[in-house]
């Protein structure tokens, strides 16, 4: 046992006290998000809005989201990640606060739409910051750290908001959110100035080449859509599926989608050290990622008995714990080939995007053909996905080749 643990806290070693850093930050402010899993329960309950006008403001949300990325990228080009991480989190933290004051339904699809877009601008700036505070050798790691603490966030998040729900009502969590967010701004500003953080990797690409021109990361950036469209299912329609066709109560669904958390918490930072010493390719993993969420989908069509969503669940678990890691890896690797800021800016709208199409596609799936059909076409979306990487794979080998015979 001791080895065991021994083990578990090695695989967080040689991270540097800036990566520890930014995790912190992006805990306290994702965390801080208390408002986005009460969103729905907030616009119908103490607004009255109808589910459709709930559907048309989470569309706003993720619009919000993909345009928020795209500019973070080219912010991040421009002025570099440190002023575009505080630019962000201080605007978020502000337009928290007003959003609690929007109670019309444009006022609310506009100030969702703007709250999403300046959030979102961080992204591509905390992935951009990452690089540059992580050795070339510890990036995969760097970003599991960043995803644990965002799995911490989002788990801590939602039962501090029950809490001051109780307590305070819809606003306090509003003010809350706004703080948490100011407060992250203080921590960034002390911790991690240009004048006290110490980047380690100062690799500069002087003629970068424009992503448009970057073939294999499209195709890519196709595989990453496929594997956010199919992966969202788990928490849009798979929830369903437990209550009506297994007729699980909410709390035994909880239980179910929180041994994702636990599992990702506990074994994601061992399995990424233990693959990254396997020196198998990226691509290779990335495509392992997609065939275990796909197979999730294969099990629970095989029997009615209700073990097979305990099966489901950790493949999906185990998937996206390979896939998400190393899919951010290789965008870390390859914008070094242009701007890094629009390279990560593409790689998170890729999700934003699932986001959009892939909650609404799967409630409309469902509504028209049922369950099982709905998760025979996740099965063949995770195929196109896998199809996808091999793809890349091809295009990759055939780059390497290329610059071989050049030389």
């Amino acid at each position: 046992m001791k080895k065991l643990y021994a083990n578990y806290l090695g695989s967080f070693k040689g991270l540097s006290k800036e990566v520890w850093w930014l995790s912190l930050i992006t805990l306290i402010n994702r965390a801080g998000t208390m408002v986005i899993p009460f969103l729905s329960l907030y616009l119908t309950k103490n607004l009255s809005f109808t589910l459709e006008d709930v559907g048309w403001i989470m569309s706003c949300f993720g619009l919000g989201s993909v345009v928020g990325a795209w500019i973070g990228g080219k912010l991040t080009d421009r002025f570099g990640f440190y002023k575009v991480m505080i630019f962000s989190l201080l605007f978020t933290g502000i337009l928290f606060v007003l959003l609690q004051y929007a109670t019309s339904f444009l006022g609310i699809c506009v100030g969702i739409f703007l709250v999403m877009l300046v959030a979102d601008t961080f992204r591509p700036a905390i992935f951009v910051a990452l690089n540059a505070y992580s050795k070339p050798e510890n990036k995969t790691r760097s970003v599991t750290l960043i995803r644990l603490a965002i799995n911490l966030g989002f788990s801590a998040g939602p039962a501090l908001g029950g809490i001051i729900i109780a307590s305070m009502g819809y606003g306090g969590l509003f003010w809350v959110d706004g703080v948490t967010c100011l407060l992250a701004v203080v921590l960034l500003i002390n911790v991690l100035h240009p004048k006290k953080a110490k980047v380690l990797d100062t690799e500069k690409n002087e003629q970068p080449i424009s992503i448009k021109k970057d073939k294999p990361f499209w195709v890519f950036f196709i595989a990453m859509f496929m594997f956010g469209f199919v992966f969202l299912q788990y928490f849009s329609t798979m929830p369903l599926y437990y209550k009506d066709v297994h007729l699980l109560s909410e709390f035994s669904i909880g239980l179910l989608l929180g041994l994702n958390g636990f599992f990702v918490f506990l074994f994601e930072m061992p399995l990424i050290k233990w693959l990254e010493n396997s020196k198998h390719t990226k691509e290779f993993l990335m495509l392992l990622g997609l065939l275990l969420t796909g197979l999730s989908f294969i099990v629970i069509l095989l029997s009615s008995w209700v073990g097979v969503l305990i099966i489901g669940i950790i493949l999906m678990s185990l998937g996206e714990m390979i896939a998400f890691p190393f899919s951010n890896a290789f965008v870390l690797e390859r914008a070094k080939r242009g701007k890094q800021g629009e390279y990560m800016a593409f790689y998170s709208m890729s999700f934003s995007i699932a986001h959009i199409f892939g909650h609404n596609s799967g409630m409309q799936l469902v509504n028209l053909i049922g369950y099982e059909y709905t998760w025979f076409i996740m099965i063949v979306g995770s195929a196109v996905g896998i199809g996808s990487i091999l793809l890349l794979s091809k295009m990759l080998r055939k780059e390497t080749l290329s610059k071989i015979n050049m030389a």
